[in-house]
């Protein structure tokens, strides 16, 4: 569950669906290719691959979600303090790639097992869920605020200041037009809910 990031799949391939919980109750949205799917911070999402499902995942608020803007669903014993949490939680970067396949399945079997309950539960466990989350990632408000000030902030800044010059008939801007690429610096590197591909700078 995502605390300030909305979150969308571009569905390529395969087949599939996402299983998400909110305060309206469980729900199954079927994924197939061309279906575009988002939901916003307090859904509890799982994905589920049926046939060879690929997608596209983009993720608001310039890299946030991988800065820890995201709670897996563990049991209550285990979100208890970050401390406890990063313990659960934490693939080691430097292990080999074996044990950090090892503790990613352990944390997604941890996850699955507070989902289930969760899901069995009443609205009061959501609820409960969503406080103990909020207390997990208060002390990354800081570094999280600045990272969204550098990046969608600025970038909603810029936009606001190139339509003030285009009502004033100001192109100028525009002559200032790039184009820039990028290829990945990792590949396959064990993110928050998944393999990803790391760009520079991001």
């Amino acid at each position: 569950m995502h605390l300030t990031c909305s979150e969308a799949y571009v569905v390529t391939g395969g087949r599939g669906a996402v299983q998400t919980l909110t305060t309206s109750g469980y729900e199954v949205t079927p994924l197939a290719a061309g279906t575009v799917a988002w939901f916003t911070p307090g859904t509890i999402h799982r994905l589920v691959n049926d046939d060879d499902l690929r997608i596209t995942v983009l993720m608001q608020n310039s890299g946030l979600p991988e800065a820890g803007d995201a709670v897996l669903t563990l049991p209550p014993e285990y979100l208890t303090d970050p401390e406890t949490y990063a313990a659960a939680t934490a693939i080691p970067a430097d292990a080999p790639v074996a044990e950090q396949e090892r503790v990613a399945r352990a944390r997604r079997d941890l996850a699955l097992e507070g989902y289930r309950v969760l899901r069995a539960s009443g609205p009061e466990a959501l609820a409960e869920f969503h406080r103990a989350a909020g207390a997990l990632v208060r002390p990354r408000l800081v570094e999280w605020r600045e990272r969204w000030r550098r990046g969608a902030e600025a970038a909603a800044a810029a936009t606001g200041e190139q339509l003030d010059r285009l009502e004033r008939g100001d192109v100028s801007h525009l002559a200032g037009a790039v184009v820039r690429s990028e290829q990945p610096s990792a590949r396959g590197k064990f993110g928050m809910c998944g393999r990803l591909d790391v760009y520079p700078g991001h």
